[in-house]
């Protein structure tokens, strides 16, 4: 049944911006570079008290490489919906890219509604005119993505038009899953493999995927936000505008998820960067799997060297589960999918202070914590923070003069104590408040009288 609104146009007339207009977010990356929408970005659009879906899609008859590719998508989406916004520049007037493309919305059944948008600073009546030509049953809306004119009028057209869904899930909820890498190792792949369609495109160029793509899976009763972002390269290497707002997407894509799959590609071996990938995954509180993807292209002799080099270099991180994938003939995919959900399920039980007390006392009979100045640290009890992150919170003396190897140790203590799986514990160090911190002790007449001897007596 279709039931979506996709956003249809030439390059550069403003869908993108439209559509972070109507859905309230800046999920799509908008800048002033023709093409740089790729592939079909999903959201919703609330109007009222009721939602409709949303579908953007890259520019109708590009001169790229990635020209099919996108109108493949374009295709795909208008097969979904119901409802076409077809996009035109009110500046520039129709060109023969618009003729194809209304041919192409009104041989795919959807219903069309032109919207002419960059009105601003322009003669409406005249421009609108122009349109004529195109042979649409009713002139475009006259509106501008960029500063929200007629944005009122086209929430009103689609509130008449629609059969809209009532509110209800939240596309927040289900658990976040981020597929990061660098760029050609497969994420998009995966995320089509998991969906079991081309949602993303796929292609031998590296740096295909430019935005950080959110797609709700639903499994059973599982629910899942399978994120795929743009491939990081090392910093040095990031000279592009379009490029760093890439990364900044898919480095925040990470704060928003609860596991992350490193993608590496098991033909060129583990780099420098994707331990850098991996430490920001950790650090930033997410559980992670490390996903040896195109493993079929992998013969023995590198196998056995591969293993041997992430063995070395994982020292630091040796509870991170490692997956052999293939994401293009889709082994391993499922059972993976199945291990970050596992991994979520374990980062979400609430355990009582008591245990995590037991805990701490366990670890510090087992192995005390050593002398600092010759005093000893003490560690009293400790409880799980409220947050979504695994944060243990230890309350005692002196507890930041803990060197940096016993601070690891507990951490290791509570992921085995806590059976995490494939996430790191982070531990908040809080030191007892000294009660007579900025008090002065008032001495007693006597103590005042043998003060003063002591110091005549000193004189002498």
């Amino acid at each position: 049944m279709r039931s979506h609104i996709v956003l249809v146009g030439r390059p550069n007339v403003g869908k993108s911006t439209l559509f972070n207009r109507l859905t309230r977010t800046r999920d799509a990356l908008v800048a002033d570079v023709e093409g740089l929408t790729r592939d079909r970005r999903y959201g919703r659009v609330r109007i009222k008290d009721r939602w409709v879906s949303l579908i953007d899609t890259g520019g109708f008859d590009r001169e790229d490489a990635f020209g099919a590719l996108v109108d493949e998508q374009i295709k795909r989406a208008l097969e979904e919906s119901s409802l076409a916004l077809l996009m035109l520049d009110a500046r520039i007037g129709p060109v023969m890219s618009d003729f194809a493309l209304h041919d192409k919305v009104r041989r795919s059944g959807c219903s069309v509604l032109a919207l002419a948008n960059k009105c601003d600073g322009v003669d409406i009546e005249l421009n609108l005119g122009a349109f004529a030509e195109l042979g649409l049953k009713e002139a475009p809306l006259a509106i501008s993505a960029l500063h929200g004119t007629g944005l009122r009028k086209l929430l009103f057209r689609l509130e008449a038009e629609l059969e809209l869904e009532p509110l209800s899930i939240e596309p927040s909820d289900g658990i976040g899953i981020a597929i990061i890498g660098r760029p050609n190792v497969g994420k998009s792949t995966l995320v089509n493999r998991l969906v079991g369609e081309p949602r993303q495109l796929v292609s031998d160029i590296p740096g295909t995927t430019r935005d950080a793509q959110e797609i709700v899976l639903q499994r059973g009763e599982a629910r899942f936000r399978i994120i795929d972002t743009a491939g990081i390269r090392r910093k040095g290497k990031v000279l592009e505008t379009v490029e760093k707002f890439s990364v900044v997407k898919s480095l925040d894509a990470i704060n928003r998820c609860e596991v992350v799959l490193l993608l590496i590609d098991a033909a060129e071996g583990m780099t420098s960067q994707d331990l850098h990938l991996m430490q920001y995954a950790l650090d930033a509180g997410c559980g992670l799997v490390l996903c040896l993807n195109k493993w079929d292209r992998v013969g023995k002799a590198q196998a056995l060297t591969l293993e041997r080099q992430i063995s070395r270099r994982l020292g630091f991180a040796d509870f991170i589960p490692i997956r052999k994938l293939s994401a293009l003939r889709g082994d391993h995919v499922d059972a993976t999918l199945t291990l970050a959900k596992r991994i979520s399920e374990a980062r979400q039980i609430d355990y009582k202070p008591s245990q995590v007390t037991a805990i701490l006392q366990s670890a510090v009979e087992a192995q005390p914590p050593p002398l600092v100045s010759g005093r000893r640290v003490k560690l009293r009890y400790a409880h799980k923070a409220d947050s979504d992150v695994p944060r243990i919170v230890i309350h005692g003396s002196r507890t930041s003069a803990l060197p940096s190897h016993y601070v690891r140790y507990l951490e290791r203590v509570f992921r085995e104590g806590l059976g995490l799986l494939g996430s790191n514990v982070q531990l908040a160090l809080k030191d007892a408040p000294n009660p007579f911190t900025g008090k002065r002790n008032q001495l007693s007449r006597r103590q005042l009288a043998k003060r003063r001897r002591v110091i005549s007596h000193s004189k002498r």
